[in-house]
């Protein structure tokens, strides 16, 4: 698609979204987090994919935004930046597809957030995780956001407040990933958990994602009447219908999406 700052690429039902800035350690410039964007929205329309996969290429997955496009910048045109990776942000959280975050080396600042904002997030036993912006006068104000609604308080607090990073063991016990590999199995436990996604019904993933992230700051019933709204209704598509004519002929559903 003659992208410049990542690669795109796909097998079978799952897409392959590299950040492509190695020699500055996957850098959120403004220019990658728009082919980001780009992407993100090409994807959902196509529907060609069912899960997306996040990776970095080189040593990291991400150190954070690009900090010469901040030095010396006007108030507006660092506004416009950060409303630009909100896009991004926004675009993972609204697009049908599952979006997995395939993590190695460091994942900090806005990396961070990246890993945060993603559906789910695989990573190696040598990534490190921080939002380390305190250290240099320039709080992690936005990545925080992400980090806070994946780790509790107290330790997205710490992180924060310190600018120490965390170990991948740690990002787990505390949330943030959901499995933890040897460097050399990353790639393919991504890619079985990928996989796994994939071969379910893909409308039903999409209704479930929204659903999930609409109800998350509704009060208890209130989420649960929402809820109970959206799974009426989605009994009524062909997938749903078909699932459940497999499972009570004992085959395998054969989906329509």
């Amino acid at each position: 698609m003659g992208y410049q700052n990542i690669i795109y690429e796909t097998f079978e039902k799952i897409g392959y979204i590299t950040l492509n800035r190695p020699e500055k350690r996957n850098a959120l410039s403004k220019g990658l987090l728009l082919e980001l964007t780009d992407v993100l929205q090409k994807a959902a329309e196509e529907k060609r994919v069912r899960v997306l996969i996040i990776k970095g290429a080189g040593k990291a997955f991400s150190g954070g935004h690009d900090l010469k496009e901040v030095a010396g910048a006007e108030p507006q045109d660092v506004l416009d930046l950060f409303q630009t990776c909100f896009t991004a942000m926004r675009f993972i959280r609204e697009i049908p597809q599952p979006v997995i975050a395939q993590v190695h080396g460091i994942a900090t600042a806005a990396g961070c957030q990246l890993v945060a904002a993603c559906d789910l997030a695989v990573a190696s036993e040598d990534a490190a995780f921080g939002v380390p912006g305190a250290k240099i006068g320039l709080f992690c104000t936005t990545p925080s956001v992400f980090l806070s609604r994946n780790v509790g308080r107290k330790k997205a607090l710490e992180m924060l407040f310190t600018g120490e990073s965390i170990t991948a063991g740690e990002a787990l016990s505390h949330g943030l990933v959901n499995k933890v590999v040897k460097p050399e199995e990353l790639e393919e436990a991504t890619l079985k958990l990928a996989a796994k996604i994939a071969a379910n019904s893909f409308s039903a993933i999409a209704v479930g994602k929204r659903a999930f992230y609409r109800q998350l700051n509704m009060e208890d019933f209130m989420a649960l009447n929402y809820a109970t709204e959206v799974i009426s209704l989605n009994t009524s598509t062909a997938d749903a219908r078909e699932g459940i004519s497999a499972f009570m002929e004992k085959r395998i559903p054969v989906w329509k999406d």
